[in-house]
């Protein structure tokens, strides 16, 4: 019997979703198993101190590491002014895994996240970016579903068959099994 067409791994693979759904850790995880290299976006979108890098110079970092042929890219950064950067990484995604995890997950890993990570920085934020309880953050993320999904699920419509869409936090074998 000959074998199936073999359907090739994605090289391009976009993580998408609120804070404290794991996007940063599914990301590592894939990067890991598949030998691609990982970018954090929130890691390009700040520089120390938590200030805030211009706006082109990190878009033009995005396209720059959109135009590579290989990455995990996770973060959002969807809305107007940050438009032309999330476009093309979702043109050249090869698949978008949206995890797509109610508030009622969310928000407790975070609060989780910050006590654990008090004062120090994450791996997947920038250099002395240490975390802390920042309250404009934490409505940002409790406003998530209704401020900013919308606009997510709106951009992710033309991307069709490339999105694998999460309810729930899935196991890095079933986000394998679901890439193939």
């Amino acid at each position: 019997m000959a074998p199936g067409p073999v359907t090739p791994v994605p090289r391009r693979i976009m993580v998408m979703g609120p804070p404290g759904s794991g996007k940063s850790t599914l990301a590592r995880a894939l990067g890991e198993h598949l030998g691609l290299r990982v970018w954090h976006v929130d890691a390009l979108f700040h520089a120390p101190g938590w200030t805030i890098r211009a706006r082109e110079d990190f878009i033009a970092d995005l396209t720059a590491i959109a135009a590579r042929p290989e990455w995990v890219i996770d973060g959002n950064y969807s809305n107007e002014k940050y438009g032309t950067a999330i476009r093309d990484r979702l043109a050249r995604a090869d698949r978008i895994i949206l995890l797509d995890l109610p508030r009622r997950v969310t928000i407790p890993r975070i609060l989780r996240r910050i006590a654990r990570h008090y004062g120090q920085s994450r791996p997947d934020s920038a250099p002395q970016c240490p975390e802390r309880l920042d309250f404009g953050f934490l409505a940002f993320c409790w406003n998530w579903r209704r401020a900013v999904r919308p606009d997510i699920l709106q951009l992710l419509e033309a991307a069709g068959g490339r999105v694998i869409r999460y309810g729930q936090a899935p196991g890095l074998d079933r986000v394998l099994a679901d890439l193939g």
